[in-house]
């Protein structure tokens, strides 16, 4: 039930508040056990990153906490070629899942939220903020990996290793919301160029579940 909406049904890039599909696919359709190696492609990607080196290998349920707590985009791709067998594969595995929940005017062509564009047919990575809020209602609420998706991004932080143990990493959660408001559940942050600032997130009260997605929400300055 919407109890309030703006421009709700309106497509806008939405940054990395695309994480929350890609952290519950891989939780579906992954093995949190699973050594991902990194690929030159996803240690290629520009910040925020954890800084990954092409050839490492990491597990697949630390690259997650990485993915949700920081926001790093070369651990997103790093996961979705371990999940999907390429990002352009995970991609149809994304939009598969969106088109399942209902989200008719959403698009994803990556796992991070970079800003892209398919040159083909000029459909941008967007979503609508009622579709994103559809798709965080069915990370926390629906999925058979809820539990696991909330212990990953309700985490204060989560410290890890590469499969050799030379470098170690660690990571904090940057969803303000968590410590900020009682009854908070679950959220991602997201901003790019195109983006602005994004939030997905939800609140319980009184055994009520309260979303809301926003969507194109300024710029730094503005």
């Amino acid at each position: 039930r919407i109890l309030a909406e703006k421009d709700a049904d309106t497509a806008y890039p939405m940054a990395s508040t695309t994480k929350i599909l890609t952290c519950i696919l891989a939780l579906e359709q992954g093995n949190p056990d699973d050594w991902v190696e990194v690929s030159e492609k996803a240690a290629s990607m520009p910040d925020v990153q954890l800084n990954m080196r092409a050839g490492e290998r990491y597990r697949l349920s630390d690259l997650l906490y990485s993915l949700m707590l920081e926001s790093h985009n070369d651990t997103a791709v790093a996961i979705a070629e371990a999940v999907g067998g390429s990002v352009e594969n995970f991609a149809d595995m994304m939009n598969g899942k969106a088109a399942e929940l209902g989200c008719d005017d959403t698009y994803f062509l990556t796992p991070n939220g970079l800003d892209a564009e398919d040159k083909e047919s000029g459909k941008i990575h967007s979503t609508t903020a009622a579709d994103l809020a559809r798709i965080l209602r069915y990370c926390i609420s629906l999925s058979p990996a809820k539990e696991e998706f909330l212990a990953i991004t309700r985490a204060p932080s989560h410290a890890f290793s590469d499969l050799s143990g030379t470098r170690s990493f660690s990571c904090v959660n940057h969803n303000a919301l968590l410590t900020s408001m009682e009854g908070a559940v679950s959220g991602k942050t997201g901003f790019t160029g195109k983006a602005g600032y994004c939030y997905v997130g939800a609140v319980k009260k009184d055994e009520k579940l309260f979303i809301a997605a926003l969507l194109d929400c300024g710029w730094p300055g503005i």
